[in-house]
């Protein structure tokens, strides 16, 4: 399994936490959250890491460099000067992508089985398949509706009658789709999420597990208290 990090935000919620550094590099509980992520991807057995990274990259490459510290093999795409959106940045790391990835935002931790997942994508036949999350409009509005094991619905924009879900930050999708994407100009990969659900082409996982992540204070200060409350292990 590959897993693809979206790590080329600016990170603007955050204010002056990331005026120097990118959100990646945001100190959690004493460690950059990337590292945090990467440690939860490898005890899933997860080795195969591509980042998009663009805003301070230089930082996130001197830190991790091949990853083999980490316990993974990490390589990189730069987004460059001009800001792409998730789904540009996407396209431009196409020659780098297996044939099958997943792809994850580079501010979720997410407490998941990725291979139940992985599983789940290939049965559906589906060319891509999103993690749901059922938070009926708590914390966040949601944007998903599900009907008969599908997105039937996914709008990042606007709120439909309906819509009891949320994408929880991860999802797997085949290499082909990035046909349907634009070179070197901006996209968000959420427009062509719509774009599948609308089509009936966007299959489901539904997760219980909260989600976590450092897109706001709030957020970060939420992952220090659940990661204070797990046992302490020395990280490999």
């Amino acid at each position: 399994m590959q897993v693809v990090i979206l790590a080329g935000g600016l990170g603007t919620r955050l204010g002056l936490v990331t005026e120097r550094i990118p959100k990646a590099m945001v100190s959690v509980r004493g460690k950059p959250f990337l590292q945090h992520q990467i440690s939860l991807l490898r005890k899933n057995r997860v080795r195969d890491i591509l980042l998009c990274i663009g805003h301070y990259g230089d930082q996130i490459r001197a830190y991790f460099g091949d990853g083999k510290r980490f316990g993974v093999e990490l390589s990189y795409s730069e987004e460059g000067e001009a800001l792409l959106g998730t789904g540009g940045a996407l396209k431009k790391a196409e020659t780098l992508l297996a044939d099958r990835f997943f792809l994850m935002w580079g501010d979720s931790y997410l407490l998941l089985d990725y291979h139940a997942i992985w599983r789940a994508f290939i049965d559906s036949e589906a060319q891509a398949l999103m993690v749901v999350y059922r938070n009926n409009d708590r914390g966040i509005k949601s944007n998903v509706t599900l009907r008969d094991g599908k997105v039937a619905v996914y709008d990042k924009w606007r709120h439909h009658p309906g819509m009891d879900f949320i994408d929880n930050g991860l999802s797997a999708l085949e290499k082909s789709l990035l046909g349907r994407i634009p070179s070197g100009v901006y996209f968000e990969i959420e427009t062509l999420f719509k774009d599948l659900s609308l089509e009936g082409g966007l299959a489901a996982f539904e997760t219980g597990q909260k989600y976590y992540e450092i897109g706001s204070l709030e957020g970060i200060r939420e992952l220090e208290i659940f990661l204070r409350s797990q046992p302490s292990k020395r990280e490999e």
